[in-house]
């Protein structure tokens, strides 16, 4: 853990905004607790004053807790000495992993997993929700379709509040959003679930970008690329492993409701945990809180370890903190932006498109409807030792390699099956053989594509750039619904082709732009990049 001076700004108001949050859900619960006899159902049922006074104290709480977290920086920055000078980062890229590093990883993996497991869990709230209110399966979807734009819209306003206020602070808020919308396990109208939906995944997705950005800039260049893509990996399984066993335990005795309501829980672990959860030095180094990012740095390379300044000349970064997110898009990181982004949209349309749609297609293919989901349980069990293979390539040959590779394979495997229904092939052997390849190829992409992200940017715009794509592999998502219900996915080789050449588009582009970043500093990876 790191000096108590750098955790809050006004330790009293961040507490007291979580003892709000807090009281506001638990103000939720006995409503609740009176509809136990009827398996708490609570359609239709009017909110009583308590719960209204409930759902007040849960947004003024989070407002109190982030004025707890991010004025710091001001504060911090007229009392620190910001001179044009740069801590000497490769002495903490060249330190072997301690027991500080492993730490943060553990803690950022269990952040991670209870990120991933808040939108896996509505996969099983939608039979009882829609039970509950009598809805129909299009009606219900909306519910997904609110998390999954909930996510893109949280990525990247998340990601920019991590440049703008800290790595830590927006972690911590997230985890006191996740506290805050689990009061959805008590609404009576599915249009407060909508709602709720939507905070929920705005936080699901301002997370995943920040965890990422963190580790990236705090774990040391060798190990940096394994762990990252290795960090998605373990937290994305247990994250649905969370998900699945939270519905086995809970939903059968407390009904749908109780697994909105771990959101509490779960959210307040991470809070409680805020000890081991440092302000990255570089973001601290940027804001010119030098002697801040000292104190983080020494943590980490340990204390006999001699954290040095250098001089350094401008190079426009104070001019370059001022930039909009635009620069992105337009600045010397546009090609690899534009690449990233175009292959972050076609992974969410694969992802939420294609392979939601490709049970049926197989059956319309001749496979039997059993068969059909016994080989795809086949195909996901061989895929998933998968990302073993993709850790080793990123670490061992290629980062930029290794992501071109797995999107290649992506548009390869599409094509596959365009090869599959044009020639009308029937064989069991190739069929599994192209979904092997497609969820090995769709794992591949997404485990490195936004690691890859958060190595690339400079420190001002990579929480940025992250969210930016993380946002854009939801947005994927959600025009994948959407062409979902139009029909798209039914024509099995014009969905396929159209979702192939963009996979291609962005695999030539980034072979072109990206650069390497396997075992090179972040710094070395900026001055690559200037050259």
């Amino acid at each position: 853990m790191y000096s108590r001076d750098l955790r809050f700004h006004h330790p009293a108001a961040f507490w007291l905004g979580c003892a709000m949050v807090v009281a506001g859900v638990l103000a939720h619960l006995p409503m609740l607790a009176m509809a136990a006899p009827m398996h708490y159902r609570l359609a239709g049922m009017p909110m009583d004053s308590t719960m209204l006074l409930g759902m007040a104290l849960v947004p003024l709480g989070v407002l109190l807790a982030a004025y707890g977290l991010m004025p710091r920086l001001q504060q911090m920055r007229r009392t620190s000495h910001a001179g044009r000078s740069t801590l000497a980062f490769h002495i903490a890229d060249n330190v072997p992993l301690n027991r500080e590093h492993w730490k943060l990883v553990g803690v950022l993996a269990l952040a991670l997993a209870v990120d991933v497991m808040k939108p896996a869990t509505i996969g099983f709230v939608m039979p009882g929700l829609a039970d509950e209110y009598g809805l129909g399966s299009s009606v219900t979807a909306l519910l997904a379709l609110s998390a999954l734009s909930g996510t893109a819209v949280g990525s990247v306003i998340w990601g920019r509040l991590g440049d703008l206020f800290g790595r830590r602070a927006s972690i911590l808020l997230s985890a006191l959003m996740f506290m805050g919308t689990s009061i959805c396990g008590a609404m009576p109208a599915f249009g407060w679930n909508l709602l709720m939906c939507f905070m929920m995944g705005a936080a699901a997705g301002g997370m995943l970008p920040i965890t990422f950005t963190l580790m990236a800039e705090t774990i040391p260049s060798r190990h940096r690329g394994w762990l990252l893509v290795a960090l998605g990996g373990v937290g994305t399984s247990a994250g649905y492993l969370l998900a699945s066993g939270a519905a086995a335990l809970v939903e059968p005795t407390f009904s749908w409701r109780a697994l909105w309501l771990l959101n509490l829980p779960t959210g307040a672990l991470i809070v409680l945990l805020n000890r081991y959860i440092p302000e990255s030095p570089r973001f601290l180094a940027l804001a010119g809180l030098h002697d801040q990012a000292r104190t983080v740095l020494q943590q980490f390379c340990g204390e006999s370890a001699t954290i040095t300044s250098a001089t350094r000349a401008s190079d426009g970064t104070e001019e370059a903190q001022r930039v909009s997110m635009r620069q992105l898009l337009r600045g010397r990181h546009a090609a690899i932006s534009w690449g990233l982004m175009v292959a972050a949209v076609a992974w969410g349309l694969v992802n939420f498109g294609f392979l939601l749609w490709l049970p049926e297609n197989l059956v319309k293919l001749g496979i039997d409807a059993r068969e059909c989901a016994a080989l795809l349980a086949r195909s996901a069990l061989l895929a998933l030792p998968g990302i073993v293979l993709v850790v080793a390539l990123y670490q061992r040959w290629s980062s930029i390699r290794t992501l071109v590779l797995f999107i290649g394979l992506t548009a390869l495997s599409l094509l596959c099956f365009i090869v599959i229904d044009a020639t009308q092939l029937r064989s069991s052997a190739l069929t599994i053989a192209g979904t092997v390849a497609l969820l090995l190829s769709v794992s591949g992409v997404i485990a490195t594509l936004i690691p890859y992200a958060a190595e690339i940017y400079p420190v001002h715009l990579r929480s940025t750039g992250a969210g930016l794509i993380a946002g854009g592999s939801k947005f994927g998502g959600i025009l994948g619904a959407l062409l979902g219900v139009s029909g798209l996915f039914e024509h099995f080789m014009l969905s396929a082709l159209l979702i192939a050449v963009p996979l291609l588009l962005a695999g030539w582009m980034l072979a072109r732009s990206g650069i390497e970043t396997r075992g090179q500093g972040l710094e070395a990876i900026q001055r690559a990049l200037a050259e």
